[in-house]
């Protein structure tokens, strides 16, 4: 139950009300989570005033606002083909246009595409704090303990790079259908080749981050080999991550 709400106007104000010891304070961007999930009392602090919907193309990297929505990501020209793809599969139309991009990298489960997608892409996110210069932490260091962060902190950015190539494939029960199993393989011009896995866990896990694409079969299939729950098997995801690793890199290398 929310039992205040805040539309700060500055990044100094929106750190000050997240810190509050009480009421627990979250951040709100499009509002998707806090609609769906959070019992209890607290406050929500409005984003939408502090600037933070931007998104460009700096040198080979994309700068995304914290606070952009997954609508305006897809609908944005200049980033690899299968990012949009990813976006497609994480929301419907309607949730893509109230769902922010930081929003989705926060509460991402591991069937979140978008997320997969990212973590192959070996992005950052922007983190301010009070009193303190903005900090970039890969993606990768800050999902696995995204749930011990004190309050008081902000993402203001998403930083991805985008002079590689990306391939994502998934499956699942239905196109509309989150996936049981998907991956997503980035590779630079140097031969640096990442695979992520997702459909499984608490968030998409990288599975090979190395100088070329050697073994990327074996690295998905020992990274799922444990991956089974009420949607399938661990049998099952270890047979097909390594399956959809060779298809992206297949993919990759036609070009």
């Amino acid at each position: 139950m929310i039992i205040e709400y805040h539309r700060p106007q500055t990044i100094f104000e929106a750190l000050t009300l997240l810190g509050r010891e009480q009421p627990v304070s979250y951040a709100l961007g499009g509002g998707t989570y806090l609609n769906r999930n959070l019992e209890g009392q607290y406050a929500v602090v409005d984003l939408q005033n502090l600037s933070l919907g931007s998104i460009k193309i700096t040198g080979n990297q994309a700068q995304i606002g914290a606070t952009s929505k997954l609508q305006e990501l897809l609908d944005f020209i200049g980033l690899p083909e299968d990012v949009y793809a990813s976006i497609q599969h994480e929301a419907t139309y309607n949730l893509r246009q109230m769902a922010s991009v930081a929003g989705t990298l926060v509460t991402a489960n591991g069937r979140s595409p978008f997320t997969t997608v990212m973590l192959a892409l070996d992005a950052s996110i922007e983190v301010q704090k009070m009193d303190a210069a903005p900090k970039q932490v890969k993606l990768g260091d800050w999902l696995p303990l995204r749930d011990q962060i004190k309050p008081g902190a902000l993402i203001t950015k998403v930083i991805s790079p985008i002079n590689l190539k990306l391939s994502f494939e998934y499956i699942a029960r239905s196109p509309a259908d989150q996936p049981i199993v998907c991956a997503a393989v980035a590779q630079w011009n140097s031969g640096r080749t990442r695979l992520s896995l997702g459909g499984w866990g608490e968030a998409p896990i990288l599975a090979m981050d190395g100088p070329e694409a050697g073994g990327i079969e074996t690295a998905a299939q020992s990274a799922y080999s444990q991956a089974g729950d009420e949607w399938a098997s661990a049998e099952y995801r270890q047979e097909m991550a390594g399956v959809l690793a060779l298809r992206c890199l297949q993919r990759i290398n036609q070009g």
